[in-house]
């Protein structure tokens, strides 16, 4: 990975995690440049990045300060990606829990989709996302599992960032999602996970998600009550 990557993906991070919260002024480029042991122009390159991408504004006699805005559709800032925002258009920080991990055949759509050899099984995870201690969305994903070898089997030891950790450990990194949206009721896992009661709403964000090579990596369906979020998708 380029140098300038890096560290946009360290301040995007940081950003993202909330240790730079809105309105935050940025140390200088020096600084910076020293903090990550790069060249000035390195970091220059990562901070125009990320302006272009909307997480940072450059202001006159001021410096670089954080937006307070994300464009989680963009996907040159993955490592944290959740479309839903807050009502007012706010940047939320979801947290992920996994609650199931199983591997077994794949049923003859999903083998189609993710071009998957014979013999090959596929790797599920269940997991639910939640804002502020309430579930908010519940997420259905499948991958080759023959692509993702040493994957954790156990709940407990997924890593909350699975793009990210696609990155590191595997080199695979999310370039391009194709996205289908609908709404629907809440079916019973719905009620369940989501904590609703019927009858109810949900909106539904089926998606396969491409590698830098094109390769369908990862089939999601996402599962989300919108009564305190809504959908964002930005096209940059």
């Amino acid at each position: 990975m380029p140098l300038y990557e890096l560290v946009k993906r360290h301040v995007s991070e940081a950003i993202l995690f909330g240790h730079w919260p809105p309105g935050t002024l940025l140390p200088s480029e020096v600084a910076l440049a020293q903090n990550f042991g790069v060249a000035v122009g390195t970091v220059r390159r990562a901070l125009a990045n990320l302006t272009a991408e909307g997480l940072l504004a450059r202001r006159r006699k001021t410096g670089t300060v954080v937006t307070g805005r994300s464009p989680h559709h963009s996907l040159r800032s993955f490592f944290q990606y959740f479309r839903l925002h807050g009502l007012d258009g706010s940047l939320v920080r979801s947290h992920a829990k996994v609650i199931r991990v199983e591997r077994d055949a794949g049923t003859p759509i999903e083998r189609r989709l993710l071009e998957l050899r014979d013999g090959v099984e596929v790797l599920r995870l269940h997991r639910v996302r939640g804002v502020g201690g309430i579930p908010i969305m519940h997420d259905r994903m499948v991958a080759s599992a023959d692509r993702l070898p040493g994957f954790p089997d156990t709940p407990g030891a997924v890593p909350e960032l699975i793009y990210l950790h696609l990155l590191e450990r595997y080199g695979i990194r999310i370039s391009a999602v194709r996205e289908q949206l609908s709404a629907g009721l809440a079916d019973d896992a719905d009620l369940k996970l989501l904590d609703l009661k019927p009858p109810a709403a949900v909106l539904i964000i089926d998606e396969v998600a491409f590698d830098q090579a094109g390769a369908p990596t990862i089939l999601s369906s996402h599962r989300a009550r919108t009564d305190r979020h809504c959908y964002v998708n930005e096209v940059q």
